[in-house]
């Protein structure tokens, strides 16, 4: 095998994008991402008769299939894309493991976390089997490099971390593209689980798993849906530090940046473009205990140029656009199948983003601080009530 043959699962906005990354043809207004390397298209497959037509004009060269299983069990593909519903992805994906065909699950890994942990721990029992998850934002240079810098040490322990990212805005006309967005039984909520799993996933990737979350959900906030679409998260973590969220999709200015204090220094990062670095002369500790009141107003009425005698600043930028990171994440997933190339994200990561997902919603329900890890079982009762009080799709099995 020279090059993994890739099945899309699901002729969406997205599966068609990928179907064209693979078959080296993007769309033309859309991003201009080369193929994959180690990656092609081998076949695609929806539901819908629409989606049927379409890819059969723009891919008449390529099997189409009505029926997923039927994809997987034809071996037409050596693996397979989930661009699905979310609800969807851990099915899929256990089937697939389970009949020996390597799967790269879309985000996020699932929509509630024991669906999720049924689907790692059939993972567990097929490591012959290439596990992956679209976690397309690791790639991204900025936020590998500030991983780098906080795992390295040398800006000291994170004293706290806050991450605001509104720039989602979608109006009512988004919502109604298909029945399942934006419902409990279909999508499985709102900006949480569509919008922002890639924000959580970096946000616990380079800052940790809090060990408490307490958040405030607005539901159908300025929007006609019932799921949440405003969002402000505080989180805990084991060494005392403190973290805070905060998501919409109602503003069309929006905002995206993520600050992360530590005793050395701090790290900003705009718009997921650049980052700046401002390192400390001297640790906060040391500042604390040495620096007295006569010589405050000065030491931090000018911090700029010469005369800063507080810190070092460093500026980094990245100029990738969208599109690149997915293409990324494919060719490394292909050469893991083919090289065993250590994956930028395994598929058993996407519980992390799920759970504090659920743990925020869970919050907000029950009005009260929730510890990780919860009740999974809890969850799935507490969202149940919501889908059976929708009355749109069936309730999920406990």
């Amino acid at each position: 095998m020279e090059k993994v043959k890739f099945g899309i699962i699901g002729f969406g906005v997205q599966g068609s994008s990928y179907s064209g990354f693979l078959a080296g043809r993007p769309k033309p207004d859309g991003p201009q991402a080369d193929c994959p390397e180690h990656g092609m298209l081998g076949a695609i497959c929806d539901v819908d008769e629409e989606k049927e037509k379409e890819a059969k004009r723009l891919f008449p060269e390529y099997p189409f299939f009505k029926n997923w299983k039927d994809m997987v069990d034809s071996k037409t593909v050596d693996a397979v894309i989930t661009t699905v519903p979310h609800y969807l992805h851990p099915e899929i994906a256990i089937y697939c493991l389970e009949h020996g065909m390597n799967v790269l699950v879309e985000k996020p890994a699932g929509v509630y976390t024991k669906q999720v942990l049924e689907m790692n721990t059939c993972a567990e029992k097929h490591t012959d089997v290439a596990f992956g998850i679209m976690f397309n934002q690791r790639t991204n240079k900025l936020y590998q490099k500030v991983k780098e810098i906080v795992e390295s040490g040398e800006l000291g322990e994170i004293r706290r971390s806050s991450w605001m990212i509104n720039s989602w805005w979608r109006p009512d006309s988004y919502y109604r593209q298909s029945e399942w967005r934006a419902t409990w039984g279909g999508e499985g909520g709102g900006v949480l689980v569509n919008q922002a799993p890639h924000q959580l996933d970096l946000w616990q990737w380079i800052c940790g798993v809090p060990v408490k979350v307490y958040a405030k959900c607005i539901f159908g906030a300025h929007r006609q849906i019932l799921v949440e679409n405003d969002v402000t998260v505080l989180t805990e973590y084991e060494n005392g530090s403190t973290g805070s969220f905060i998501t919409c999709t109602h503003d069309p200015i929006g905002t995206d940046r993520l600050e992360i204090d530590l005793s050395g220094g701090k790290i900003v990062v705009d718009k997921s473009r650049e980052i700046t670095v401002y390192k400390l002369k001297k640790n906060e500790s040391e500042l604390n205990e040495t620096v007295l009141m006569k010589e405050l107003s000065k030491l931090v009425a000018d911090n700029s140029g010469e005369k800063n005698e507080l810190y070092e600043v460093t500026t980094i930028v990245n100029h990738e656009g969208w599109g690149y990171q997915h293409v990324e994440v494919m060719e490394n997933f292909a050469r893991h199948v083919l090289y065993k190339e250590p994956l930028l994200a395994s598929g058993s990561h996407g519980i992390h983003g799920v759970r504090l997902a659920n743990a925020c919603l869970m919050s907000s329900w029950l009005n009260k601080e929730i510890t990780m890890p919860f009740d999974d079982n809890q969850y799935l009762l507490e969202l149940n009530k919501r889908i059976r009080e929708e009355g749109k799709f069936p309730e999920r099995e406990i």
